[in-house]
């Protein structure tokens, strides 16, 4: 009888995989990094507007400033105004002993008080665009569309002839006292010359009227009757 062979028992265990746990990520900046970082930018944005604040400064002390030219004295009062068309009738304001603005040419009568001291205000306050040099008559001063002598309360009298107006349109050419050319703003100077073509009156003249003597009859000598025969 044939014994039966036995075979080991081989029993094949399991093993349980682990499964790692993954270790926390430290992060790359810490929080006073950026703490630091803020404060750096805050620093550098500062002094930028600093250095900035301060270049505009240097520039605006630097950049002289242009101050206005008036043709006539600013402080100096005026007592009269003459406007002369080179075709017209000349126009001449004063200030009477009363300190009242009156037309003398004209005609002789009272002037409007607020446009003649509108037109006083407007001599000072004349600017100097620009001062030019060259030929008098390339600029008009042959013959001046206009000339307006202005007498001050100081006693000194000044002459600005008004030439011909400059190629932009914008301005005038003027002479003062025969010596300096410069240009002058074509409002400022339309103001006055305006006084030629709408004298201030208080109230506009009325010409006198002149009575027309009447024709006188011519007496007619009587004829005497003759009798007839």
């Amino acid at each position: 009888m044939a014994r039966k062979s036995t075979k080991p028992t081989i029993t094949k265990t399991r093993t349980k995989k682990t499964t790692s746990v993954p270790k926390p990520s430290k992060p790359v900046f810490r929080t006073g990094t950026w703490v630091a970082i803020a404060v750096f930018a805050a620093i550098a944005l500062l002094a930028y507007f600093l250095n900035r604040d301060a270049g505009t400064a240097a520039e605006a002390e630097i950049t002289p400033t242009v101050e206005e030219k008036s043709v006539f004295d600013t402080t100096s009062i005026v007592t009269s105004i003459e406007v002369s068309p080179t075709d017209g009738e000349t126009v001449r304001l004063e200030r009477n002993t009363e300190n009242v603005w009156v037309l003398t040419q004209p005609h002789k009568i009272e002037a409007d008080s607020g446009l003649a001291e509108a037109a006083a205000s407007q001599i000072t306050a004349l600017k100097v665009n620009e001062t030019i040099e060259g030929d008098p008559s390339i600029f008009g001063f042959d013959s001046p569309a206009y000339t307006i002598t202005v007498e001050f309360e100081n006693g000194t009298k000044s002459v600005l002839e008004v030439g011909d107006n400059t190629p932009t349109n914008n301005g005038y050419y003027v002479r003062l006292n025969k010596q300096t050319m410069m240009i002058v703003s074509l409002s400022s100077i339309d103001s006055l010359t305006n006084l030629a073509n709408f004298p201030p009156y208080l109230y506009t003249p009325t010409p006198t009227a002149t009575a027309t003597p009447l024709p006188t009859e011519t007496p007619v000598p009587a004829i005497e009757a003759t009798p007839t025969p």
